[in-house]
């Protein structure tokens, strides 16, 4: 009997990478802690790479990265997750300081937005961007977090919110 190969035909891809990624990611969504950490993850990788590259049209591109998704980073975490954690966690100094370290980075966002690569500061002001990141991020995970996961809050249905919330601004944002 001859072998009979059966096809099929991939469906085209559509929207950007980083669309049909936050599509996925929406559509089975992890508990809002995972879903703040990968972010992480991705942010650190961003910065990482930023390193690595001498080209300012690279440079330039990679930067708007990195701003575009810290910028929706903080936006779903001061909509959806931060007001939650205030009523699920007792420490709402760690919260205040939170916000202020955002403040802090939007800022450094902004101006890193309003100019171009091998201006003066520019390199210096993304590295300074990491910094902070890392340092809040460092923060959130070793704090935040672990009293987050052992408070009565709903982090799946948090993280359903924040997935939804991001894939709206992502969208938003052509990506």
């Amino acid at each position: 009997m001859p072998e009979t190969k059966t096809t099929t035909e991939a469906k085209p891809k559509t929207g950007s990478k980083t669309a049909r990624k936050t599509q996925r990611a929406a559509a089975k969504p992890a508990d809002a802690i995972k879903l703040l950490k990968a972010d992480h993850r991705e942010v650190e990788g961003y910065f990482k790479d930023y390193e690595k590259l001498d080209d300012t049209a690279e440079k330039k591109a990679l930067a708007e990265r990195i701003c575009l998704a810290l910028t929706v980073h903080t936006q779903i975490e001061e909509e959806i997750f931060y007001p939650a954690a205030r009523e699920g966690i007792d420490d709402d100094d760690l919260l205040d300081e939170a916000e202020v370290e955002h403040a802090s980075a939007k800022q450094l966002i902004a101006e890193i937005r309003a100019m171009e690569p091998g201006e003066s500061l520019y390199d210096a002001k993304v590295t300074v961007l990491g910094e902070y990141v890392s340092h809040h991020v460092e923060e959130e995970e070793s704090e935040m977090f672990p009293e987050a996961r052992d408070s009565d809050l709903d982090l799946k249905a948090l993280g359903v919110q924040l997935a939804e919330r991001k894939a709206e601004l992502m969208a938003e944002a052509g990506q």
